[in-house]
């Protein structure tokens, strides 16, 4: 457990997959949540659920099936799920508020719709049995970094194959409502937060914009050309559904892209290399780092931000906040080169030559203390 001071104790079932991983993220930088850590394996294990059951102020109820190959084994896995965790606050009894991730395919005609509804009226009769509260939010279509092809959205398969030079195809190019994946966590943390005296509460959760299928397409496809052929950022708008798109897109990118090297331009005079280019403004900078020294360790959620040494040897490391595994780039002054630092990475730069190091950086918007969207953690 986060040790946190007069916090929120929350913990996550399906902390694992892709909204809970990011949910989980997210309230790691709130600084009145103390997160309560979850394993899948608690589901099997009644002692662990239990305690971990006692241990929470509010628990986000997020593991499901979504796709099996049988629909009732979709069904079966989220109702027993749900009856698990009502059996595991009978049997410490607590009752922790509980914010339960139903789906807007509750009316539908399929099994996956069905044990959502039936998994929320099994929840609301556990409160108004034991007078806890229970929160359902009805969740629109949701997108992001680090979703699973043909599993989590469309989007995450079409990036997928895209990266790894497929061509997709649009199937039915329908208008769908969409969410992003740091505005669904927002609306957790606020609903987490909400001192709402009903007992049982249910609403839908408003999707945040309405897109076609084949424009998405051909935001990806132009993405492709312009960043992934070309190293170019295309025009990505401060809070946009564009920029959401992009930092979606560039997390399929594997790591073995960068560092990816500049043209030099050579004559009698000397050398030109184009560092950047953009079909948004930014803020450009530099700095200067005396050899052993290390900057950064910190990681952000939104913004595009490049790296580029043009003198001097530097080592710069990745890791997913999350993870364990490190990335490491070396970059040396004598050909030029750069590594763009994606969102949910904390990642730092040291200078592991023997001379000064010299790094321009550029980010897509101009730093602002009181909205920094920077937090440090070491690499």
């Amino acid at each position: 457990m986060d040790n946190m001071v007069d916090s929120v104790k929350v913990g996550i079932t399906g902390q694992g997959g892709f909204m809970g991983s990011h949910l989980f993220n997210f309230l790691g930088i709130k600084e009145d949540i103390a997160r309560v850590e979850f394993k899948r394996d608690f589901f099997h294990n009644k002692e662990q659920l239990e305690e971990f059951v006692a241990s929470c102020d509010v628990i986000v109820h997020l593991a499901a099936m979504n796709r099996h190959t049988n629909q009732d084994v979709i069904y079966n896995t989220n109702v027993e799920l749900i009856d698990k965790l009502i059996a595991a606050c009978y049997a410490t009894r607590t009752t922790p508020k509980i914010i339960f991730s139903s789906s807007t395919q509750e009316d539908k005609d399929n099994l996956y719709g069905k044990s959502k509804r039936d998994g929320r009226q099994k929840l609301e009769e556990w409160a108004k049995k034991s007078g806890a509260k229970v929160t359902s939010m009805l969740i629109p279509n949701v997108f992001g970094p680090f979703g699973k092809p043909n599993y989590n959205s469309f989007i995450a398969t079409f990036c997928h194959k895209i990266v790894n030079g497929e061509k997709p195809t649009v199937i039915n190019d329908a208008q769908v409502n969409l969410i992003y994946i740091n505005q669904l966590s927002e609306r957790f943390y606020k609903e987490i937060l909400n001192t709402n005296l009903k007992n049982i509460n249910s609403f839908v959760v408003e999707h945040t914009c309405t897109k076609q299928v084949s424009e998405i397409l051909g935001l990806l496809n132009n993405f492709k050309n312009q960043y992934l052929d070309n190293g170019q950022v295309p025009n990505v708008p401060l809070n946009s559904f564009e920029l959401d798109l992009f930092n979606t897109f560039t997390s399929f990118i594997p790591k073995n892209y960068f560092p990816k090297k500049f043209t030099k331009h050579t004559d009698n005079r000397g050398a030109f290399v184009e560092i950047m280019r953009s079909d948004i403004a930014g803020q450009s900078s530099y700095s200067t780092t005396v050899p052993g020294i290390t900057r950064g360790n910190h990681f952000h959620t939104r913004k595009v931000e490049r790296f580029a040494v043009i003198s001097g040897k530097a080592s710069i490391k990745l890791r997913k906040i999350d993870e364990d595994q490190v990335f490491e780039y070396i970059l040396e002054g004598d050909e030029p080169a750069y590594v763009d630092m994606p969102i949910w990475y904390t990642h730092n730069i040291t200078n592991i030559g023997d001379k000064e190091l010299i790094t321009l950086f550029w980010i897509n918007e101009p730093y602002n203390s009181e909205d920094a969207d920077t937090y440090f953690v070491e690499v």
